[in-house]
């Protein structure tokens, strides 16, 4: 049997474990708790943060993604015989530059 040790917290933090511990006892809660925040991936980080260098890779992944969304209804509108205005192109050009995505055609 483990070694039992007396804590002591403020009042206000025991509310929030008896809010939220449901059927735990305080103890497993706080263990529980405890586990969730040291808990690391293969690479020794905590699995439950992104990092700066992936939030920029799933960013960069959105503009690419709103970028061929952009190109595919420009294009679609094009093919359906509604020829856009210089004015509608430069918009849309402004708009791609704004988001920081080159408005030339991606090459495959």
């Amino acid at each position: 049997m483990p070694e039992k040790r007396m804590l002591i917290v403020d009042s206000d933090v025991i509310r929030k474990i008896d809010e939220n511990r449901g059927d735990m006892t305080i103890s497993d809660f706080i263990s529980f708790l405890i586990d969730s925040q040291l808990k690391q991936d293969a690479n020794g980080q905590n699995s439950n943060h992104v990092t700066k260098e992936e939030f920029r890779q799933f960013e960069q992944g959105i503009r690419e993604l709103l970028r061929n969304f952009l190109e595919f209804f420009l294009s679609y509108g094009l093919e359906l015989g509604k020829q856009p205005t210089d004015r509608e192109l430069d918009k849309l050009a402004h708009k791609l530059q704004a988001m920081g995505i080159s408005t030339k055609a991606k090459s495959t």
